[in-house]
């Protein structure tokens, strides 16, 4: 018997599925965005709203799960983490689909346009925040072969691999946002001042989802360390 299932055994329900299962959703309210920023780029309202009631009905069973997990984790001395990491851990998580919610109600809210000469690069840089939530999920999936073999030094190098391709995925992100806060000031001249106020706010908001991303992936990474 290895130390993950002599642990696992001692406190019962593993608190790791349920981490999981957070992750899921929250990755999933994540990914809505890209049809809702497509149908944006399409000025086609009516599709708008309903990908941003996907966005918001998702974060509302986020929110839903994280309690959930707060109200049924055991308080047993036989975790394989700290109950109070784990506890930051899902609120972290949470964190990103409250940002994917706060993008989609307020590009729904003030019906915002989207500059042609900025659309792809806007849906390419959603892609990459996308792709960092993506793999951090990823590695969320490992925990439970990491609590299996005790914290193996194999399990730990696999999961730190995932974690290095997060942070050039959040690298990746940062590069995107110079050029499309490059290509907006160029364009400042042809739009409403209050239009591109909130057009940078959203570039902001799409940055912070791949920084969010990247910072429950630092947060598993100090998990394992410790």
């Amino acid at each position: 018997m290895t130390l993950g299932s002599s642990i696992a055994g001692l406190f019962g329900r593993s608190p790791i599925p349920p981490l999981q299962t957070h992750y899921e959703t929250v990755h999933a309210c994540t990914a809505a965005l890209l049809p809702f920023f497509e149908a944006v780029i399409a000025e086609d309202w009516e599709l708008a709203k309903e990908c941003q009631q996907r966005v918001r009905g998702l974060e509302n069973k986020a929110d839903v799960l994280k309690r959930e997990f707060r109200k049924s984790l055991p308080s047993s001395l036989f975790l394989p983490m700290p109950r109070t990491d784990l506890l930051d851990m899902v609120g972290m998580q949470d964190r990103v689909a409250n940002k994917a919610k706060d993008i989609a109600g307020l590009m729904t809210g003030r019906q915002m346009k989207i500059p042609k000469p900025v659309a792809e690069d806007m849906l390419a840089y959603l892609r990459r925040a996308i792709d960092a939530s993506a793999q951090t999920l990823v590695a969320i999936h490992e925990l439970d072969e990491l609590v299996e073999s005790g914290f193996g030094a194999r399990a730990i190098k696999r999961i730190e691999a995932m974690l290095e391709d997060i942070d050039t995925i959040e690298g990746d992100t940062d590069d995107q946002q110079v050029l499309i806060r490059s290509t907006l000031f160029s364009l400042e001249s042809e739009w409403p001042p209050v239009d591109m106020i909130f057009l940078y706010q959203i570039v902001d908001w799409v940055g912070d989802l791949a920084d969010r991303a990247q910072k429950v992936g630092g947060f598993l990474q100090m998990l394992i360390a410790r």
